[in-house]
């Protein structure tokens, strides 16, 4: 009997009480309810997040400007488009008056939301008239002013001239005019940004700009859009350089 309960064997035995502990803990017991693999996995399948639909987006392409808001009470999307207003005019009535008339026409509209969407896409077109990205420049701008950003970049590749570009920042942005006729809405933006850029040659000498040196450049874009459109993107319509 001693023998029997030695000290290695009494080891083993609470070792082996401690597995079988562990398993069941981990494994469980059966209950007569448990789900079968195929059971389980269908489960799993519904709990998955449904993928929201690509819509219009195209990877190499960006996203248009959009000023469509989400959808809330008329209460409270009255206050909220009425802070966007006061802030985004900067005492200017008219430019205020014009944003009301824009956000009564149109549900959707959102002051804030579109001046989101104008930053995004001058850095883009910018960008892209730099590249000569003639794709990403037609996705964002209305037919006349994509021939006129066509033909420059087209006079520039015939004299083999390239572009060093680089976009810093846009320290001032600014919603300059806001009006709306019976057709569309009209919205000018002054853009003040900062950039890098060297016009060089077919050699690769540099004849205009600088390739290291920050640039401040000033533009007013004019971005329309019908309010009765379904479509919540904006175009860019007419372009004026300041500076």
């Amino acid at each position: 009997m001693d023998e029997f309960f030695d000290i290695p064997t009494v080891i083993v035995i609470v070792v082996a009480i401690f597995v079988l502990f562990r398993l069941r803990s981990v494994l469980g017991t059966r209950t007569g309810n448990e789900r079968s693999p195929l059971q389980r996995a269908q489960q799993q399948q519904a709990q998955k997040p449904v993928p929201k639909p690509a819509n219009d987006e195209k990877p190499a392409l960006p996203r248009p400007v959009t000023s469509e808001a989400p959808v809330l009470d008329a209460d409270r999307r009255a206050l909220k488009i009425g802070a966007e207003i006061d802030q985004l005019s900067h005492g200017d009535g008219h430019v205020a008056t014009g944003l009301k008339a824009i956000a009564d026409a149109d549900p959707t509209f959102s002051p804030k939301l579109f001046l989101e969407g104008a930053k995004q896409a001058y850095e883009m077109i910018v960008t892209a008239f730099a590249t000569g990205d003639r794709k990403t420049l037609k996705n964002l701008l209305e037919k006349d002013v994509y021939d006129g950003f066509e033909k420059a970049i087209a006079d520039r590749e015939a004299a083999a001239k390239t572009i060093d570009f680089t976009f810093v920042g846009l320290p001032k942005i600014e919603i300059s005019e806001a009006e709306i006729d019976r057709r569309d809405a009209r919205l000018a933006v002054k853009f003040n940004a900062e950039v890098v850029q060297a016009i060089k040659d077919k050699d690769g000498t540099i004849i205009e700009g600088d390739a290291v040196a920050v640039q401040q450049i000033a533009d007013e874009w004019t971005f329309a859009r019908s309010p009765k459109s379904r479509d919540p993107n904006w175009k860019l319509v007419a372009t004026n350089q300041l500076s």
